[in-house]
């Protein structure tokens, strides 16, 4: 479904078990909601899910750009008030993760706990370089440039040399995301820079990553998990940056284990 949340369509979607508490589900650049189908899934029972497209990704609206960490984190807050959810879990991945200590942050009452995957809290120059080097491929190639470099980047060269089925999901999400929309949210990933209030989150929090990935490596979630108070840093084995895709089972144990610790 879409809704207008603060100014702008956004494509949605709700499961779950009506009277569970909310978990929302906020995904990576070049991804959508359905990034999340497998975790929809497994806690199907448990939970209320709200599932939706970043602002200029998916099915929802892409504005022209650039867009900024408060922008988009208006639009989540917006979305939680469009359906009434006073209080949520949050799990994103890369910028849904980042999204999410920017929510602990400035609206921690909000958020009952936090799942950051494969997520980063500040950008280093070369990180900036690299969204930079996304938004000139795109201009120049369109975004068809820019999917075999993103795989390699994103999952392991074991999985890429197997070609593993999810891949082709993954190919096809990059693909058809909005050439405008992925220049705005590479804007915003420039700007990342949520590191030096990491210990004013309170909310009990979980950093789950890919031992393999290449944008968010361990040492750098191990950091992030030190500067907040009580934070957990689970490894994925195996697993690049979309961990949940590329390593499920283990992914998922750690997800079902927080939850319910």
């Amino acid at each position: 479904m879409k809704v207008h949340a603060n100014g702008i369509d956004i494509n949605c979607e709700i499961s779950g078990t009506k009277g569970k508490p909310w978990i929302t589900f906020s995904h990576a650049l070049c991804n959508n909601l359905s990034l999340w189908d497998e975790q929809a899934q497994v806690l199907n029972n448990d939970f209320q899910i709200l599932r939706y497209d970043i602002r200029g990704l998916g099915r929802s609206e892409s504005p022209r750009g650039p867009y900024t960490f408060p922008m988009i984190i208006s639009d989540a807050i917006a979305l939680l008030d469009h359906f009434g959810i006073k209080k949520t879990h949050w799990c994103g991945l890369s910028i849904g993760g980042m999204m999410g200590y920017g929510l602990c942050q400035d609206h921690g009452d909000r958020i009952l706990s936090l799942i950051a995957c494969d997520s980063r809290p500040d950008a280093p120059p070369e990180y900036q370089e690299y969204f930079q080097h996304r938004i000139d491929v795109a201009a120049k190639k369109g975004m068809e440039g820019l999917v075999e470099s993103t795989i390699e980047r994103w999952f392991t060269p074991e999985s890429v040399a197997a070609n593993i089925p999810i891949l082709d999901k993954v190919r096809n999400m990059i693909r058809s995301t909005d050439q405008t929309g992925h220049a705005g949210c590479c804007e915003a990933l420039k700007t990342l820079a949520f590191g030096s209030r990491l210990g004013e989150i309170k909310n009990p929090t979980l950093l789950i990553g890919g031992t393999e990935d290449k944008g968010a490596p361990p040492d750098a979630l191990a950091q992030a998990a030190a500067s907040i108070p009580g934070a957990k840093h689970v490894q994925i084995p195996d697993a690049g940056h979309i961990s949940n895709l590329e390593n499920p089972e283990a992914f998922n144990k750690a997800l079902v284990d927080f939850l319910t610790g």
